[in-house]
């Protein structure tokens, strides 16, 4: 039998994704009569109140919920504390979900007697330029940081975190909600204060969702500062989940900032900042090539640009997190 599940989308300015997303809910194999999808909306200042709502009058499962915080850890408690299922689905705008999606969710909940069930993404440019394809590319490489739910996995296995998340009722009875102060991040703090209550995180490569990430190398470049920023500034809470992949990102920036300064006032320093930011930006060629070379040589110079908005966007928002914790 099964269980009625309720799926949670927080979501704001989404005009352009809502529709496929609710569509890619509409075609699940999942009995609706078991089914409930809560979007709720961060006071959106484009139209996708508008669509949600023409959706929610077409469809009885479908409902509109209001955020008046906007950000997406109070939408997903709304969410939650609004769901009326025995199983709750954390679900991404961004986003578009194959039609079993939710049934092989519930289904590996079930049977494993996991906590967390999460699946891989297939990151797909959401616009057909070099700058959309080169974003997606990077964000599925393992040069580019990769979450094992990006990379993908031959076999279901335990995880730190996954994309989105089908969670057992009674695991936020047991941990707790999501972080509100962690306006970026939720998912990682929450799966760790999960893992740290005994509670075990699935990810299941037959689960599969396709993302589509940002289309220009200045939205990149800020969402990647707003991850790395996200990623630390938690300290200041007394909140620690990251590890040291997460850390890399900072550690280059920090090491091309302490060579460069040195290189002002030694031939040593010259020669660390040429080690140092040289080594990486041999890396980025090599690896921008290799792609390149099986997608398209015209995606190069993207690819370069990609991966350093990758990289330094994220350790520069880490770096400037700490300035924050320390000065301020």
């Amino acid at each position: 039998m099964n269980p009625f599940v309720s799926v949670v989308i927080p979501c704001r300015n989404e005009e352009k994704f809502i529709a496929q997303c609710l569509d890619s809910l509409i075609e699940q194999d999942f009995p609706k009569e078991n089914l409930e999808v809560l979007v709720v909306d961060g006071t959106s200042e484009d139209r996708t109140r508008e669509i949600v709502r023409s959706y929610s009058q077409k469809y009885s499962f479908i409902k509109l919920l209001d955020n008046p915080k906007k950000f997406t850890p109070s939408g997903l408690n709304i969410g939650i504390k609004a769901a009326r299922g025995k199983v709750i689905v954390r679900m991404d705008a961004h986003a578009g979900y194959g039609k079993d999606y939710i049934s092989k969710c519930v289904h590996y909940l079930k049977e494993t007697g996991a906590d967390n069930v999460g699946g891989i993404i297939k990151t797909l440019p959401a616009e057909n330029t070099l700058m959309a394809r080169a974003v997606a590319l990077v964000l599925s490489h393992f040069f580019g940081a990769a979450s094992y739910f990006r990379l993908g996995s031959k076999k279901p296995r335990l995880a730190d975190t996954v994309f989105g998340g089908c969670f057992k009722r009674e695991v936020f009875d047991r941990v707790g909600l999501f972080d509100e102060r962690m306006i970026r991040s939720q998912d990682i703090e929450f799966n760790k204060r999960l893992k740290r209550a005994g509670g075990k995180i699935l990810l299941v490569p037959e689960i599969v969702a396709k993302y589509y990430p940002q289309t220009t190398l200045k939205g990149f470049f800020k969402h990647n500062f707003n991850d790395g920023f996200w990623i630390i500034y938690p300290l200041r809470f007394g909140i620690k989940f990251f590890s040291l992949r997460h850390l890399i990102p900072l550690f280059l920036v920090l090491a091309v900032l302490f060579s460069f300064l040195l290189g002002l006032f030694s031939f040593l320093g010259e020669l660390l900042f040429i080690l140092v930011f040289g080594g990486y930006l041999l890396l980025n060629l090599v690896f921008s090539f290799q792609i390149g070379w099986r997608e398209g040589l015209e995606l190069f110079p993207s690819l370069v640009l990609a991966f350093f908005s990758r990289h330094f966007g994220y350790g520069l928002g880490s770096l400037w997190a700490l300035v924050r914790i320390i000065a301020f």
